[in-house]
């Protein structure tokens, strides 16, 4: 489903050179549960970037269900983004103008489908997410779980191939962040493929497999009940 080859990250300026990802090459097959992580400045957060299509500004390839993404043009870009990848992010990122429906909605009102079909699978993914009869309400009137719930339901609407999730418990108490991270476990054993970005062993070790990042380099590699805590 993913697969990354000999990618490498330079970021530049007048003043100096920063090699934010060297030479790496990652394969993640459709229905795995992975966790990227890795201290601050480890090139987990460009590796993100790259994964969800927001920078195509690297040197090697990336394949996502066998097409390869690498020179797509931004327009060909947001197509993949909206399509093919839901989004979930430590900050929720919902818009408080707009009520918790119409939130989920907006991935859909982007890929122009019609308003009958949108509401109906808005409705359907807040339902998955237990928020049945919080439609109509506004973000500013939810806790913070039932927030990053609507975020994971707007991620869902699209019936995206993987969600890729960005410190997705960091904004949470420890035993909200945990259900986020059981319900993240539960869609994954429905079929979706999950990729969280975190710094925290604790939520990396919610997942099967743990990709471990220093220095812009995948330092191991190995199914989660392997790894030594």
């Amino acid at each position: 489903m993913i697969k990354l080859e000999n990618v490498t990250k330079i970021y530049k300026s007048s003043n100096f050179e920063v090699k934010a990802l060297d030479n790496v090459s990652l394969e993640i097959s459709k229905g795995e549960a992975v966790a990227i992580v890795g201290a601050s400045g480890s090139g987990k957060s460009t590796m993100m970037n790259i994964l969800g299509g927001l920078d195509s500004l690297f040197e090697g390839n990336y394949s996502l269900n066998g097409v390869n993404i690498r020179d797509f043009d931004r327009t060909q870009l947001a197509k993949i983004r909206n399509k093919d990848l839901g989004f979930v992010f430590q900050q929720y990122n919902l818009i408080s103008e707009l009520t918790v429906l119409e939130n989920v909605e907006l991935p859909l009102l982007y890929r122009g489908i019609s308003q009958t079909e949108r509401k109906e699978l808005a409705k359907q993914s807040l339902i998955k997410v237990g928020l049945e009869g919080k439609e109509n309400q506004y973000p500013t009137q939810l806790s913070g779980g039932q927030q990053q719930r609507v975020s994971i339901a707007r991620a869902l609407a699209g019936k995206p191939s993987v969600i890729l999730a960005d410190e997705p418990t960091g904004a949470l108490d420890s035993k909200t962040g945990n259900d986020i991270l059981n319900f993240m476990q539960t869609l994954n054993t429905e079929g979706t493929t999950i990729i969280i970005i975190t710094h925290d062993m604790n939520v990396a070790k919610k997942m099967k497999r743990i990709i471990h990042i220093m220095d812009g380099k995948i330092i191991s590699d190995k199914r989660s009940d392997e790894y030594e805590y």
